[in-house]
């Protein structure tokens, strides 16, 4: 069983619940890892913002930030430490109007999205980006989400 860690660093309105969390969590870590544990944490404009500029160095928030845990050379571990997920809940709130997605399917794919680069994915060039969105867009199916990378989800 995986355990998520789920730090609730904003409240407003929107906000998806812990069971959804977990349950985008499991379903994006179905088949990569088992017993796997990771923090989700949930935050504002000016965290995200912060750890953008920290450790991207871009300015400005963003969806989400993924800070996959590096073992460190010589120490063995029993647990499978995935890593964080940094999520920016009034980002996400703007991204979904904008392109006309509703809310709780956007958090899905943005969490996904976040899981996978904990386990190694990424979207640095074409290939990349589309292997990992091949991935988000499968998991998303079994969730009964649209593609996410369609111009146009409707609902």
């Amino acid at each position: 069983m995986n355990h998520i860690e789920i730090q609730w660093m904003v409240d407003t309105a929107g906000l998806p619940g812990e069971e959804l969390i977990h349950q985008w969590v499991d379903e994006a870590l179905e088949g990569y890892a088992h017993d796997a544990e990771l923090v989700v944490r949930i935050v504002d404009i000016e965290e995200s913002a912060e750890l953008n500029e920290q450790y991207r160095d871009k300015s400005g928030p963003t969806n989400v930030l993924s800070f996959p845990f590096e073992v460190p050379e010589g120490v063995s571990m029993d647990v499978n430490l995935l890593g964080d997920l940094v999520v920016c809940a009034p980002v996400l709130a703007e991204e979904a109007v904008e392109q006309n997605k509703l809310l709780n399917d956007h958090w899905a794919h943005i969490i996904v999205h976040g899981v996978l680069h904990l386990l190694g994915f990424d979207h640095i060039d074409d290939i990349e980006a589309e292997e990992m969105e091949s991935h988000e867009i499968a998991i998303l199916a079994r969730l009964n989400i649209q593609n996410p990378y369609n111009e146009v989800c409707e609902s």
